[in-house]
């Protein structure tokens, strides 16, 4: 799978709201060349709410051992929910576990940093992990359209 595949799959997706960082438009340095998906169907990112999956493609500080300063490296992550991350990784998203290597490639992974937080990651996904990719993917879209949906309803 390429950046851009990822990214068309999940932009198509109703209500996405796709933001890729660049010099000219006063997001930190840090998030050029990264890109953020938010269920916004209004368009307009939201403030109170975090992406529901994100392609970096580079180290940030505390995240070094994910090794994306390799040439083509980038990493999906993706808020897939505690259910999804019970069942890729096999422990509760507040257990700890170290005995994962953050810079395996296509394979599903806690993400190294937000793992707490149920956020799974995949290095390069590729043949072995490009269908469960998009699932979840699909997933974290589905749980962030039903936030939204249960939000808006509370006020009305």
């Amino acid at each position: 799978m390429t950046i851009d595949e990822i990214i068309a799959f999940v932009a198509a997706l109703d209500g996405v709201l796709t933001v890729r960082p660049g010099p000219d438009d006063g997001s930190p340095e840090i998030s050029w060349g990264d890109t953020f998906f938010y269920y916004a169907p209004s368009g307009v990112a939201p403030t109170t709410t975090q992406p529901f999956a994100t392609i970096v493609t580079k180290n940030y500080p505390g995240d070094e051992k994910s090794r994306l300063d390799s040439p083509a490296a980038f990493r999906v992550n993706v808020a897939a929910g505690k259910e999804s991350f019970i069942q890729w990784t096999g422990r509760a998203p507040r257990e700890t576990a170290d005995d994962v290597d953050p810079s395996v490639t296509d394979t599903v992974i806690a993400h190294p940093v937000y793992g707490y937080a149920g956020w799974l990651a995949v290095v390069n996904p590729a043949e072995r992990t490009e269908t469960t990719t998009r699932e979840l993917l699909r997933t974290a879209y589905d749980l962030a359209r039903s936030r939204y949906e249960r939000r808006a309803g509370a006020t009305n």
